[in-house]
């Protein structure tokens, strides 16, 4: 039997395939005249699939201002990060080796920058400003004399933050210096002119802007980039700057999504304004619910709060069944705070505790009232168990027993009280600041000392009991936490006035 349908909140993330996108790559897949590679142009098929590719990329340019030959299809804005910064900064090693770029931005820009500076490169990494975006003040005063690139995203993908790309990019043309944009979370919401801005590089993802993924691409300006140092070698296609046999189908959707998105940008991004205000009203009322990014110009489609007094992770599991992305940083496999929120000031336990909603076409007034219930509901309850709200009293009759451990901050914070008779413990009650796999742990445990003596606290191990569990052993550092509670228990026992009275046999 299947849970309840879950209220999709994660368009920053990845948008939904639009059906008619889905129809045309379909359709390309099964089309006898496109079965060719579109390099193979010595023959009628080839240059059939060739011509497909090419009304495409002339969709990708018209959606930012572009000429078709500037426009290089890659596997999405990744790699186009990585082709911008590498290959840009590669090809002018000799004019200069310093760059400028920022600590908010997608890991894709950061690793390709660290690995410059691996190579040599000096980079400038500039902190966001408190509305999330970085101002043109804090480049302008960056700049070198052998500075050759500023990589900066449009819109960040955590917060929502605008940074003005259009200030920047005049700065960076007037002193002779390449300007690169990750647009990924720009494209089909606000207005991109790679001319008007003065943007030299643009990094775009067709599953941001309701495309399939797997797709993606660079753009890059001919008169003032000219040319980048290729990634990869082993072919020509894409002026050589990607060789690889370029994906028909999937360039065909990027095509046509590109193209739906000039036609309806505006409005998508009237109604996702609107559905961000509705969401941010309902939850910027509760206490300890911060909005971050509060104030700065947005996207529209991102509204990232963080949460004060609750754990992340059970944060995250008690939102079930909304779909939206935690505060752990980007692609991070340990859970990690994300570091974004940390450089707007979020202690580690907040960012943590942090939730980015993002929203689409497919959002409804009804879903966001639905999430914004859902989400104070879980952070209440949260908060309700947690030891901050006071100290755990077990009903029943005998002496109480407490036993404290770990803190908040710390992100494990335990408290355990039970009722003693005749020397055996009643239900123990536990009040839990942590992940879910401690208070599991926690409940199994108050299952199993219920009417044990009260010496049995001594020998308990809560590793063993999560081990039961199927809890990982990276958490063991977390469990001990539960097992100091319990000693600290046992040890109100043993130094109160209740030392000399014997368990029953």
């Amino acid at each position: 039997m299947s849970g309840p349908a879950a209220i999709y909140l994660d368009h920053a993330a990845s948008t939904p395939v639009e059906p008619a996108v889905a129809a045309a790559m379909a359709a390309a897949l099964t089309d006898p005249s496109l079965v060719a590679n579109p390099s193979a142009v010595g023959h009628a098929p080839g240059r059939a699939a060739a011509a497909a590719v090419e009304a495409a990329r002339a969709e990708v340019a018209a959606l930012i201002g572009a000429t078709p030959a500037e426009v290089v299809f890659t596997s999405g804005a990744t790699e186009s990060d990585n082709l911008a910064l590498l290959g840009a900064a590669r090809f002018r090693r000799a004019r200069g080796r310093h760059i400028i770029t920022s600590l908010a931005e997608h890991r894709a820009v950061i690793e390709a920058a660290r690995v410059l500076e691996r190579e040599g490169w000096r980079v400038t990494w500039l902190r966001p400003g408190p509305s999330g975006s970085v101002e043109p003040s804090a480049v302008a005063e960056a700049l070198q004399p052998d500075t050759t690139l500023v990589s900066l995203m449009s819109v960040n993908n955590e917060t929502g933050a605008v940074t003005d790309v259009a200030t920047i990019g005049a700065l960076c043309r007037s002193r002779g210096v390449l300007f690169h944009v990750d647009a990924a979370q720009a494209a089909a919401r606000l207005p991109i002119d790679v001319r008007a801005q003065a943007i030299d590089l643009l990094s775009l993802s067709g599953h941001k802007l309701y495309g399939p993924k797997g797709i993606g691409a660079l753009f890059i300006d001919r008169q003032h980039a000219g040319r980048v140092e290729p990634l990869m070698v082993g072919g020509g296609q894409e002026r050589g700057l990607r060789p690889g046999t370029v994906p028909t189908h999937q360039v065909i959707g990027f095509g046509l999504a590109c193209r739906l998105a000039r036609g309806r940008g505006a409005e998508d991004r009237r109604r996702e304004l609107a559905l961000r205000e509705r969401l941010a009203a309902a939850l910027r009322p509760e206490p300890g619910v911060s909005l971050n990014a509060e104030g700065a110009g947005t996207a529209g489609h991102i509204l990232s709060v963080s949460v004060a007094g609750v754990e992340g992770e059970s944060l995250f599991a008690a939102l079930e069944p909304l779909a939206v992305a935690s505060g752990s940083a980007c692609a991070s496999p340990t859970g990690e705070p994300s570091y974004v929120l940390r450089l707007l000031g979020r202690t580690a336990a907040e960012a943590q505790a942090s939730v980015r909603f993002s929203f689409g076409r497919g959002t409804t007034e009804v879903g966001i009232d639905a999430a914004a219930v859902h989400f104070l509901a879980a952070v209440r309850r949260l908060r309700a168990e947690s030891p901050a709200t006071g100290d755990p009293a077990p009903a029943g009759e005998g002496p109480l027993i407490r036993g404290t451990a770990g803190s908040a901050e710390a992100g494990t914070w335990v408290a355990v009280a039970a009722r003693v008779e005749a020397g055996r413990l009643g239900p123990p009650d536990f009040r839990v600041f942590g992940c879910p796999d401690v208070r599991a742990t926690c409940a199994a445990l108050a299952r199993q000392l219920a009417g044990q003596p009260v010496a049995a606290l001594a020998g308990t191990n809560p590793l063993a009991v999560a081990a039961g569990l199927g809890v990982a052993r990276a958490k063991a550092g977390r469990l001990l936490v539960v097992q100091d509670a319990l000693r600290n228990c046992l040890a109100d026992w043993e130094n109160g006035r209740f030392l000399s009275a014997p368990a029953e046999p």
